[in-house]
């Protein structure tokens, strides 16, 4: 979330970047300024009454000890009013921070100076397009039914079992997403990405650190019972992992890479364009978080963009980068790439991965913070991204790889998969 004190000292530049977004709420704004200068207020008071409390009871002292008791137990009689009114600025306090707080988490990140002015995806700027198409037979055909054509993805099977978006692969559809999962996973091992194990449900305070919650809640899958969520990525329990924590300058950058499955509700999602795996509530992914110093974060956006593009280099697939206008942007981002593949049997592109900058917006909810050499202590920046999320690069492999004899398996994949061809 955004910083109380930078809102107050620089209204003007924090409604002129939210308009970059669209963004309608920002009668937020004042509001959030005008309870601060309430809440700051408060705290003034109150901070003198305890003042005037504390003398009063080092009084009480002093005359007790010089045996006056008499107006030390005069004195003493007058401190019930003032405990009262300490008792009630305390509430109020409480009451304006609680409110300040509900408000101020309504409020996106604001978008660095690169972002564009837009609403929609069409809004959006092209990087860079990278390769060609393929060249496929005029009988292509989609993934889905590639998939049924060669049993290796069965979407009723799922269906059966769980519900629409939860496919099972079988044979060779299995064996190659557990290829690409090795594939991503030492790629970014050899980038310098030290790999965790993390858990799949975390509570609530983790789902708020990183800003699932409470923006993303009705996207989130929930376990009531024990008031636990089913993580929508891996970003949200790997950059937990520093929550509460204050860094050595010299540790940064941190880089840290995990292997999971999502689980996202993507309520409202229909039509042609979520067929098959284009759109799931479970998928697998690879993620990359960095928490890096400020004045290192843009290069380290840059670098992580590259490093994302290097796997579909690899993988040979035709692709092109996208930088998200404000309209379009994640709620806690201030700068996104996205990365598309292009599918040459659907004739469309399919989002593969983001790779987002949050600046100080998930570090000031996760009180995440480094001590420079200084020793001045401020917040980290945190950054993540897709490295790469499974389903639609595993539509683009069968898609773009397919011939008349069956789907050839990209060259960096068959010392992974232990077979060339899915016939």
């Amino acid at each position: 979330m955004l910083q109380v004190n930078y809102i107050r000292e620089n209204r003007e530049k924090v409604l002129e970047r939210l308009s970059v977004r669209n963004f309608k709420q920002v009668e937020l704004v004042d509001e959030i300024i005008a309870v601060d200068e309430e809440r700051r207020s408060t705290q003034s008071s109150l901070d003198n009454l305890q003042a005037e409390a504390n003398a009063a009871a080092k009084q009480i002292g002093e005359l007790m000890r010089s045996g006056k008791k008499e107006e030390a137990e005069s004195i003493k009689a007058n401190t019930a009013a003032h405990k009262e009114k300490i008792k009630a600025q305390n509430e109020q306090l409480t009451a304006l921070e609680e409110k300040q707080q509900t408000l101020i988490v309504q409020l996106p990140n604001l978008p660095y100076h690169l972002v564009k002015t837009g609403s929609t995806a069409d809004d959006n700027e092209i990087v860079l397009t990278h390769g060609e198409p393929s060249a496929l037979p005029e009988n292509a055909l989609p993934h889905w039914e590639l998939a049924a054509k060669y049993d290796i993805i069965d979407f009723e099977l799922g269906t059966k079992i769980t519900g629409a978006g939860f496919p099972v692969y079988k044979g060779k559809g299995a064996r190659l997403q557990r290829a690409l999962i090795n594939f991503f996973l030492d790629h970014a091992t050899a980038a310098g990405y030290k790999e965790m194990q993390v858990p799949h449900l975390v509570n609530a305070a983790s789902g708020f650190g990183t800003g699932q919650l409470p923006d993303k809640e009705g996207q989130m899958y929930h376990s009531t019972v024990d008031d636990l969520y089913l993580i929508p990525t891996a970003e949200v329990p790997v950059t937990n992992l520093y929550r509460d924590v204050i860094l050595k300058e010299e540790d940064l950058p941190i880089k840290n890479t995990a292997y999971t499955p999502c689980f996202r509700r993507e309520a409202g999602s229909y039509g042609a364009h979520v067929r098959g795996l284009n759109r799931l509530h479970q998928f697998d992914k690879v993620e990359v978080v960095q928490i890096t110093h400020p004045e290192k974060s843009y290069e380290t956006l840059e670098d992580m963009s590259q490093y994302v593009q290097s796997l579909l280099q690899e993988l040979e697939l035709h692709y092109r980068v996208l930088r998200l206008c404000g309209g379009d942007m994640g709620f806690t981002s201030a700068m996104t790439y996205d990365m598309e593949v292009w599918s040459a049997a659907q004739q469309r592109w399919l989002e593969v991965s983001s790779v987002s900058n949050f600046e100080t917006y998930q570090s000031n909810r996760l009180k995440l913070r480094f001590k420079g050499k200084e020793g001045k202590t401020q917040l980290a920046h945190t950054l993540n991204g897709s490295a790469l999320a499974l389903p639609r690069i595993v539509a683009s492999i069968l898609e773009n790889y397919q011939t008349d004899k069956g789907i050839k398996i990209p060259e960096a994949l068959i010392k992974y998969t232990g077979f060339d061809m899915i016939d």
